[in-house]
């Protein structure tokens, strides 16, 4: 297995981290794009892990940070900024020299799957499909606003985690949501799963159980044709 350190430019003035994560061997058509959630950066575990495991699977797999935790701040950039951060990324993926994949798949935790979404809704992030760790459908305890608008616009497969204690996403109201949805789509849930997919002590599923079988859930889905 071999991780990267790459410099991702944004703009003409700055740039950004990222983690190129390849295993040895020919089979590099698809790339996956991780982007991380509003209180962490690239290097969080789940973000580690499956990078690893996608890349297991046959993928290349590219991490990196958005701008305000590349400068070590925690006030969230602006949309703009976000959407910018993360166009910039897939055009490093797509083009670069080496690995150039045929397919890009825009996958990210919380914060970072939205904007990928919202950037594919805009039709300004090309990938071929959309994969949500854990989608914020709404502000904890706020479920009467929703973030939802966008995601009917997406004409791309996706497929969405949520843990059944998510306060940041309802289920209740999320499959409401998806079943509006005009493309092929499938929701995952794990049981007692906070937003991270933490499970409390009492459920006897382990927590790397609990990662490896998101992980084949996402190598057997990426194989699906639709």
């Amino acid at each position: 297995m071999n991780n990267e350190a790459v410099v991702i430019p944004v703009g003409s003035h700055v740039h950004v981290s990222g983690v190129l994560t390849v295993r040895e061997g020919p089979s590099r058509e698809r790339g996956v794009i991780l982007a991380h959630g509003a209180n962490n950066d690239m290097n969080h575990p789940l973000l580690a892990f499956f990078a690893e495991g996608l890349a297991d699977c046959g993928c290349v797999v590219l991490r990196f940070n958005f701008l305000y935790r590349e400068k070590g701040k925690q006030s969230i950039d602006s949309q703009e900024v976000l959407d910018l951060t993360w166009q910039s990324a897939y055009h490093f993926l797509a083009s670069h020299p080496v690995y150039h994949p045929k397919e890009i798949v825009g996958a990210g935790k919380s914060l970072g799957g939205r904007i990928a979404s919202q950037s594919v809704a805009a039709g300004t992030l090309p990938v071929e499909r959309l994969i949500f760790l854990g989608y914020p459908l709404h502000a904890p305890g706020k479920t009467d606003k929703l973030r939802d608008r966008h995601l009917y616009v997406i004409k791309i497969p996706m497929l969405f985690f949520a843990g059944t204690k998510d306060p940041f996403a309802d289920l209740g109201q999320l499959q409401p949501v998806l079943s509006r949805l005009s493309v092929p789509w499938e929701l995952v849930t794990i049981e007692g799963g906070d937003h991270s997919f933490h499970v409390p002590r009492a459920v006897a599923v382990g927590q790397q159980e609990i990662y490896e079988s998101m992980l084949r859930k996402i190598c057997d889905w990426l194989a699906t044709k639709f």
